[in-house]
């Protein structure tokens, strides 16, 4: 697929038909996500692959924060079965690295994150990045193992299309009003 056709035709897929993806393809998509840029290689990331009863598991402690937090622990349980992977992404603590500011390790992240989205599009999988207050939950944090100073940057659920689903193109502003030149 070409680059251009493939950031032009990607979408986010929230919900994946059925099949887990093997291992072999998740790592293909780390192998994409490693590639981003990172300003003096500083590699702000790991990753937490997550399927089967893992899935659960991670259920249970979003159920937990919706629990304390007022929340719907019922749906909330649910919400990591909507695809049969999950890659988590960390972000691992900022470390000083001579002239590079902390935004460059977050824009990495986002790098990151944009070629694992890319990568399963790609390889004919569906994924969808999905935040809210589950990502700074301190249960998802315990329940990850995180360490001091990580914070999950977001959760790409990975499957494989549903038979027959297609998502029209999403609304977006025309470049034209987004954009001022001067020089050219």
């Amino acid at each position: 697929m070409d680059t251009y056709e493939a950031i032009l035709s990607r979408r986010s897929i929230p919900k994946t038909g059925e099949g887990v993806p093997s291992k072999s393809e998740i790592e293909r998509l780390l192998q994409a996500a490693i590639a981003a840029p990172n300003h003096h290689l500083t590699e702000p990331w790991r990753f937490i692959v997550l399927a089967g009863d893992a899935l659960k598991d991670l259920g249970e402690a979003f159920a937990q924060h919706a629990q304390r937090t007022g929340g719907r622990p019922e749906l909330a349980r649910d919400l990591p079965l909507r695809a049969p992977a999950i890659i988590t992404v960390v972000q691992k603590p900022f470390t000083p690295h001579g002239h590079v500011p902390e935004s460059d390790d977050d824009y990495a992240i986002g790098a990151a994150i944009q070629n694992i989205l890319l990568a399963a599009h790609n390889d004919g999988l569906v994924a969808m990045i999905r935040t809210g207050a589950q990502v700074s939950a301190s249960e998802v944090s315990d329940h990850l193992g995180l360490n001091e100073g990580e914070r999950v940057a977001g959760f790409i659920y990975v499957g494989y299309p549903s038979p027959g689903y297609t998502r029209k193109p999403p609304r977006k502003t025309p470049v034209e009003q987004l954009t001022e030149w001067r020089g050219m």
